[in-house]
This record gives structure tokens, sequence and C-alpha cells, in this order.
């Protein structure tokens, strides 16, 4: 009798810029950060900008940027992951190195989470719409960080969170996580129904990348994903 892996990791990231922990199940369920680090209070989800707790599902989002909070949270949602992000970052400077070292440090706790590549379908796809917007992504858990993320966004600003960042926090979050990523949004007018659907289409694939293939093989002609 097979029995699922865990696929939970817990990653702290300091920097001179940001100070990030992460809690991380690939599978749902319970999980907690052993001491907040959000200062002044104690860790509780009600405290969190973008927060959800379900019998299956515990999410919990405190970048200290409400749109990369909402983001975060609809990724975690639809990828079917418990997850817990609590970020203290430079933001008098600006949101760069929030939103960048958030995304490392997610892509850090997936592979950590998922553990060597196998019996997994390894690739995944998936559409989203979001109202007038429509988006598409495809991963490949290769092992070879690369991204193309091309969303069409047109605003500055989405909320605090630059515009810009966008595409760098998916291309962080896949350099980290040593996956190959392709996210575009087909059509859609509305910047923050564009950028939306983007996550959850991305939600979508990583959910069926990292499903179960039925064997404990290792995806690949090569033998090994490494």
């Amino acid at each position: 009798m097979t029995t699922t892996p865990e696929r939970k990791a817990f990653v702290k990231r300091i920097t001179n810029e940001t100070k990030i922990q992460i809690a991380i199940s690939l599978n749902g369920g319970y999980i907690t950060i052993p001491e907040s680090i959000l200062p002044e209070k104690k860790y509780t989800t009600e405290d969190q900008h973008a927060s959800q707790s379900t019998s299956s599902q515990i999410i919990s989002i405190h970048t200290g940027i409400g749109f990369l909070d909402h983001m975060i949270h609809a990724l975690a949602k639809h990828s079917g992951w418990s997850l817990i992000v609590e970020c203290i970052g430079d933001l008098h400077i600006d949101d760069h190195h929030t939103t960048e070292d958030c995304g490392i440090t997610l892509g850090m706790a997936f592979k950590e989470a998922l553990g060597q590549v196998r019996g997994v379908k390894r690739f995944g796809n998936g559409f989203a719409p979001l109202d007038e917007a429509l988006s598409r992504a495809v991963i490949d858990l290769s092992n070879r960080p690369f991204a193309v993320v091309e969303l069409g966004l047109k605003r500055e600003m989405i909320g605090q969170l630059s515009c810009e960042m966008i595409p760098h926090f998916l291309e962080s979050f896949a350099e980290a996580a040593r996956v190959t990523l392709h996210v575009d949004c087909l059509r859609g007018t509305n910047d923050h129904h564009r950028a939306e659907s983007a996550f959850k289409a991305l939600a979508v694939a990583i959910k069926e990348a990292i499903s179960s293939n039925g064997t404990d093989d290792v995806p690949s002609t090569k033998g090994v994903l490494f």
C-alpha cells in the first residue's frame, strides 16, 4: 500500500531588505508557523490581509501589499494548498524587494515541499476566466527554471502593487521552484481581472502537474529530474 507523501515545508529567508517565513502544504490540511515575525503581535489568521480557513485549507497571507496578498491567496486556494506567508519588507523604499523576495521564498517552499519529482504528472496546463479576461498557464516541473509571462497590463499600479512586479513575482517563483512556466493573458480589458485570471490559471496548472500519475516513476526519459 502506497502512502501519500506529506508534502509540507517551512522556509525562512532573511535579508537586509526583507524578512519572510512561509509554511506550505501542497496537500492542504493543517499547517502552522512556529512563531510569528509580525511586529507587536502574536500570529493569528485574523491579523492577515488575505485569509481563509476551511476544513481542507488554511490560507493566510501578509506581505504588506494588499493586491499581492490577494494574488497569492488565489494561487493557494485554487492549487489546493494550505499556505501561510509572513513578510516584513522595506516598503518605505517601494514594492520591489517585497514582491521579488516573496516570489523567491514561495518558490523555495514549493520545491522543498514537492521533494523529488516522481509519481506526478509533471506537466500541467490551466485556463481561467474572470469576467471578460481569460488566461492560460502551462507548467513543467522540469528542474530547468524558465518563465515567459505575458499579461499585457496597462496600468502602472493595481492597488499598491506595481504592474511590472506581477510578472516579476511569477518569474522569481519559477526560478526558485526550478520550473518552466508560461503564463499568458489571452484577452481582457480590466487589469485586475487580467492579473487575477492569470494566477488562477497557474493554480489550475500546478494542481494538475503535482497530481499523481499512478506510479512511483520519475516522469522523464532521462530517468532523473534534478
